[in-house]
């Protein structure tokens, strides 16, 4: 699917990052577009942010708001995208929405591990599911799935745990593969790609705190936003017992700016490496040197993967400043 133009995708996760500069990009190549999202400003502002440019004529974008780990909402997604766009078939696939938090089984509670991998992993199923029949109909079609680097190497830091992102990750990796000769044997004219991003530069560690602590609209934190907050920290090590609210607030609030600003890649530049993956055809789409690099690191020295030392010489070499 080399030309894009004409096509029309599905977005999930548009409302912020990667997915609102893919729906961008997109839209400079042609597509019309279904993104969704659970910030309804988020995607109130990507619409406005294409709709600042021409738009080709026919080209339209629909904005849905969903919580793509809840099936019910998805299968309404769909019916909504096929009305909306008048149409019973789509192009594109993006699974693309996705949250940190849950990171240590013992620190950390259930419902915030469960909330994790239901939309890191179950969103990509479910969504995989319910547009499949749509994209069945399509000459072409084509699932991107956003894994990580989590999806290989179950590691952010030596003192920071990261089992639900981490194996939601390895999820989507498996399932993509897996797909591949699913794909071949029942629709060939469907392609799989799995996205593994190293690093860049996002609002996700922000927008975990607010979809965690069911706040997506607005910045201030909540007390179960803060204690979701301390359970994070303690399972980094750190002594939260004579931590006040406002600091726990201000540390979270530098990590993530850290995390936006500090990246070695924009969201933009990602998406970018993405779309040429997609119209090359590739089904494998590292997005930054961090990723192909610790991904050549890992499979040289896999028994080596989670020493401190590894890490310690990786993030050096990666120019990870987050993540130390």
């Amino acid at each position: 699917m080399k030309d894009l133009s004409g096509r029309l995708a599905v977005v999930t996760g548009g409302g912020s990052g990667m997915g609102r500069e893919l729906v961008r990009q997109l839209v400079a190549e042609g597509c019309s577009i279904a993104t969704c999202d659970v910030s309804a400003s988020g995607l109130a502002e990507t619409k406005r942010l294409c709709e600042q440019e021409r738009l080709p004529q026919g080209l339209r974008i629909t904005t849905h708001i969903v919580d793509v780990a809840d099936e019910a909402q998805v299968l309404k997604f769909r019916d909504e995208v096929g009305t909306l766009h008048d149409t019973d078939r789509i192009h594109l696939l993006f699974n693309n929405a996705g949250i940190g938090g849950g990171s240590s089984m013992f620190a950390n509670s259930r419902e915030e591990w469960e909330r994790t991998f239901n939309i890191c992993w179950g969103g990509v199923y479910l969504c995989t599911r319910a547009f499949l029949p749509m994209l069945q109909k399509a000459d072409k079609g084509h699932i991107i799935n956003t894994s990580s680097v989590n999806g290989f190497w179950a590691q952010i830091g030596v003192h920071i745990p990261q089992t639900a992102y981490a194996a939601a990750k390895f999820a989507v990796k498996g399932f993509s593969e897996a797909l591949q000769t699913d794909l071949r044997l029942n629709a060939p004219h469907i392609k799989c790609s799995v996205v593994m991003p190293g690093h860049i530069g996002t609002g996700i560690a922000s927008n975990t705190g607010r979809v965690q602590g069911g706040n997506t609209e607005t910045d201030s934190m909540t007390p179960k936003q803060i204690e979701q907050a301390r359970a994070r920290m303690k399972a980094m090590g750190m002594d939260v017992s004579k931590v006040s609210d406002a600091q726990v607030e201000q540390v979270v609030r530098e990590r993530a700016r850290k995390f936006l600003e500090e990246a070695p890649m924009t969201a933009a530049q990602a998406a970018t490496v993405i779309l040429d993956g997609v119209k090359e055809g590739r089904w494998r789409i590292l997005v930054g040197e961090d990723a192909k690099k610790i991904d050549e690191w890992v499979r040289r020295t896999p028994e080596q993967a989670y020493d401190v030392d590894f890490f310690e010489r990786f993030a050096a070499e990666a120019g990870w400043k987050i993540a130390r």
